[in-house]
C-alpha cells in the first residue's frame, strides 16, 4: 500500500472514530449535497443512502440536490441557490470546472464550508478552496481498465459514455485507450442515456466494427441496455465502471469481466462527518480520499454483492 493511501486509510477510520468516541451535541446543522447526476441515473441511490445514514448518526439534515435532466447550468443555478439559503456546508461534485467554479468559489467566499466528491481532481478543489475531496482519480480508472482487456488479449475497444458532457467520464474512456496503446478517436459512442437508444447505439457500433474486442460502459445507465445489446456475443471482453444489482449478476454469470467499484457510500458518508467535525469544532482533515478504484470480479462478488446499489 503506498504512502498516500496509508495516509487516507488512517483518515478515514480517524474520521468515524471521532464521532464515535465525542461528546457530540445535536446541533441541527443542515448541509446540502448538490450532484451532477439525472434523475434517471440510479448509481446515485448509494449516495443518497449514505447521506441519510450519516444524517442519522451524527444529528444533521442533509438535503440531496441534482439537476432533473443533468444540465450543467442548471446545476450551477441549483448551487447559486443553495449558497444564498446559508446552509452550515455543501457537499458538491465538480462535473465541470469551468461551469462551476462560480457558483462554488461564492460558497467559500461566503464563509460555507465545502467539500467536493466524485468528479473533478483533488487540484480543482484545491483551487476552489474546499476542504477536501472525495473521489476517484477518473483517468487513473479508467488506465487500470484498459490494462485489464490489453492482458485479456483485446486490441481495440468501444467505450459508451452516458454522459459526454462530464469532462471526467472522457477521462475515463481516454485512460482505457491509452493503457490499450490505442486512439479514442472513433472508440467512444455518446449514447445518451435513454435505455432503448443505448441498446441500438451499441448493436449500430457493433454491426459497423464486428472486430472489436472490449466493450467497457460508464456505470449502471449504459451497462444494463448493454448487456442486452451484447446478449450472446461471448467473445467480447465487457466491463464496465461501478455496481449494481444488475451488474452483480452478470459478474457472477461471466457476462461482465470487472466493475470498478469507487465506494460511492464513502463519498457521501465521509463528507457529512467532517463537515459536523468542522462546524463544531473547527476540525478539517489534511488530506484527500482517494475512494477507489477498486474492482469487483467473480472472485470477490460474494463479498459485496448483497450491498449492490445500497452500500457497494
Amino acid at each position: 500500500m503506498s504512502l498516500r493511501k496509508k495516509i487516507s486509510s488512517i483518515f478515514m477510520i480517524a474520521l468515524v472514530s471521532l464521532f464515535m468516541s465525542a461528546n457530540v451535541q445535536a446541533d441541527g446543522e443542515k448541509f446540502v449535497l448538490i450532484s451532477h447526476a439525472p434523475d434517471s441515473d440510479s448509481w446515485w441511490n448509494t449516495i443518497k443512502n449514505a447521506i441519510r445514514q450519516a444524517g442519522e448518526d451524527v444529528n444533521v439534515s442533509v438535503q440531496y440536490q441534482n439537476p432533473p435532466t443533468g444540465d450543467l447550468a442548471d446545476m450551477a443555478r441549483i448551487i447559486d441557490q443553495a449558497v444564498a439559503r446559508n446552509p452550515d456546508g455543501i457537499i458538491v461534485t465538480i462535473a465541470d470546472y469551468d461551469v462551476l467554479r462560480g457558483p462554488i468559489s461564492k460558497a467559500v467566499k461566503k464563509g460555507i464550508p465545502v467539500v467536493t466528491i466524485n468528479s473533478g481532481t483533488h487540484k480543482q478543489s484545491e483551487a476552489l478552496g474546499a476542504m477536501f475531496h472525495v473521489g476517484q482519480p477518473e483517468y487513473d480508472a479508467g488506465f487500470g481498465a484498459g490494462k485489464k482487456a490489453k492482458a485479456a488479449g483485446a486490441k481495440s475497444f468501444l467505450c459508451v459514455n452516458h454522459y459526454i458532457e462530464n469532462p471526467a467520464s472522457v477521462e475515463r474512456c481516454q485512460g482505457i485507450a491509452d493503457a490499450m496503446g490505442v486512439s479514442l478517436k472513433g472508440n467512444m459512442i455518446d449514447s445518451g442515456i435513454d435505455p432503448v437508444e443505448i441498446q441500438k447505439k451499441v448493436e449500430a457500433f457493433m454491426r459497423s466494427k464486428p472486430n472489436t474486442d472490449a466493450v467497457i460502459t460508464l456505470g449502471p445507465t449504459s451497462a444494463h441496455p448493454t448487456i442486452r445489446a451484447l446478449k450472446g456475443n461471448d467473445d467480447v471482453y465487457f466491463a464496465t465502471f461501478d455496481l449494481s444489482g444488475e451488474i452483480a449478476t452478470a459478474i457472477k454469470a461471466g457476462t461482465i469481466e470487472f466493475g470498478i467499484d469507487q465506494q460511492p457510500y464513502l463519498q457521501g458518508y465521509l463528507p457529512v462527518v467532517a463537515l459536523a467535525l468542522n462546524v463544531r469544532y473547527g476540525l478539517a482533515p489534511a488530506n484527500h480520499i482517494n475512494s477507489g478504484p477498486g474492482f469487483v470480479t467473480k472472485s470477490n462478488i460474494g463479498l459485496v454483492e448483497k450491498f449492490a446499489g445500497e452500500i457497494r
